[in-house]
């Protein structure tokens, strides 16, 4: 394997351990940041080792041990280590200088629910909502500062902002790290849920990257949804959230093609989604209804999914109830994104020219000036009533916007489409 090979080997490890890593990490050394930092420091060493020695048999816990030994370093030199951590470090010691498979076990003994924990901490009132959410996805999903800035149509430097102050923050304050008391976890429920929900899908629609899916964050962020349902059981909106990630979760196979390339919705194999998942979705949809209180955000999009998800093929679907529920939607959660969806709603239940006209209200709208489903969808309506040219330019505007390179393959493939259409017309 090459140095370039093990590098991206790397990384893809990188993603899918990061979180664990770093909340474990906070556990011990009770700061989020300094848990990053020294999660950082071993990633590190993996890059300047690895490529020498080979990836380990279980890369994670090396990862673990290695960082663990700089969280014992630190807490030595700074004099804070209370008993815990000295009989750990002793024991570290006494295994030698490499990290074994002894300490995956050793960390799935005491690790608890680590990350549930750390969306909690990072979720704490004492930050802004916008810190709150910034600050978890950097540390549970691994995201970029760019990627969650795309995922929040803000400039980048903002981000970055939001995740410094965060951290300094909860170090100041020495937030402990651990499950709230029912009272505090309730005002801290919002937060939470949108940190996952946000988790699913960057591992829905990965917002960069060689890859449609990121499923390792998806199947997190639906494993926290079902513990989190089963800690706050009378909470509509968190049964809402886990029926919408198994809904969604259920069409995984039919997504992509054996190369890769995105299938869209309509165009899916219905026969391969997966109807345990949806019959668990349904389910928890219909906790949700009993309890009684008027839909949340979480809950409407997991109804609207629960529309596809009951149709039997895609000439089936009811389109009607969707746009009403799109409709409901923009009342409760009124945002761009809502309004771009309510449009494809509208087009398929009441044909093109409805939708666009939502779509051209929208072009003024600066949150979505590099946003690139706008154009996106506008062009797939243009197309629709046969206006090839300006399709096609939407179309082109899309893929220079999107930094997912699966996206970018279909809206070329789109582009490419219109311009066939364009050439018997002028010919």
């Amino acid at each position: 394997m090459t140095t370039y090979d093990t590098h991206r080997t790397i990384d893809a490890i990188w993603r899918i351990e990061s979180a664990r890593l770093i909340a474990g990490l906070a556990r011990m050394v009770r700061d989020v940041g300094l848990a990053e930092d020294l999660a950082q420091d071993a990633l590190l060493i993996a890059l300047e080792k690895w490529p020498e020695t080979g990836i380990p048999d279980n890369p994670g816990a090396w990862l673990m041990a290695t960082a663990k030994r700089r969280a014992i370093d630190q807490l030595r030199r700074k004099k804070r280590l209370e008993r815990k951590y000295e009989q750990l470090g002793r024991e570290e010691e006494s295994r030698g200088q490499e990290p074994t498979e002894f300490d995956a076990v050793l960390d799935e003994a005491d690790i608890g629910d680590d990350l549930l924990r750390l969306i909690f901490t990072t979720c704490h009132p004492i930050l802004s909502p916008e810190d709150r959410v910034a600050l978890t996805l950097r540390l549970l999903c691994g995201l970029t500062t760019k990627e969650i800035a795309r995922a929040y149509l803000v400039p980048e430097a903002t981000v970055a902002q939001r995740i410094v102050r965060a951290k300094r923050t909860l170090a100041e304050a020495r937030v402990p790290f651990e499950m709230p008391e029912p009272k505090e976890r309730k005002a801290r429920l919002n937060s939470v849920l949108e940190v996952i929900y946000l988790m699913f899908n960057e591992g829905y629609v990965a917002t960069s990257g060689a890859s449609w899916l990121r499923p390792t964050l998806c199947q997190e962020a639906l494993r926290l949804g079902r513990i989190l349902a089963a800690a706050a059981p009378e909470e509509p909106e968190v049964h809402g959230l886990v029926a919408l990630m198994e809904i969604q979760s259920s069409r995984f196979k039919a997504r992509v093609s054996p190369t890769g390339e995105p299938i869209l919705l309509m165009d899916q194999n219905r026969g391969l989604w997966d109807h345990l998942l949806i019959r668990r979705g349904l389910a928890a949809l219909e906790r949700a209804e009993r309890l009684g209180r008027p839909l949340g955000p979480y809950a409407l999009q997991a109804a609207i999914a629960a529309c596809h998800a009951r149709a039997g093929s895609a000439e089936e679907t009811d389109w009607v109830r969707i746009a009403a529920l799109y409709d409901a939607l923009s009342q409760v959660a009124p945002s761009p994104v809502v309004e771009i969806n309510r449009a494809v709603a509208l087009s398929m239940a009441f044909g093109p020219e409805a939708g666009l006209e939502v779509i051209d209200a929208l072009a003024a709208e600066p949150a979505l000036k590099e946003y690139h489903l706008l154009p996106g969808v506008r062009g797939d309506l243009l197309a629709k009533l046969g206006r090839h040219e300006e399709a096609r330019e939407q179309f082109l505007r899309a893929a220079a916007l999107t930094r997912n390179e699966r996206e970018r393959g279909v809206l070329l493939n789109r582009a490419a489409e219109c311009a066939e259409q364009i050439r018997p017309e002028t010919e």
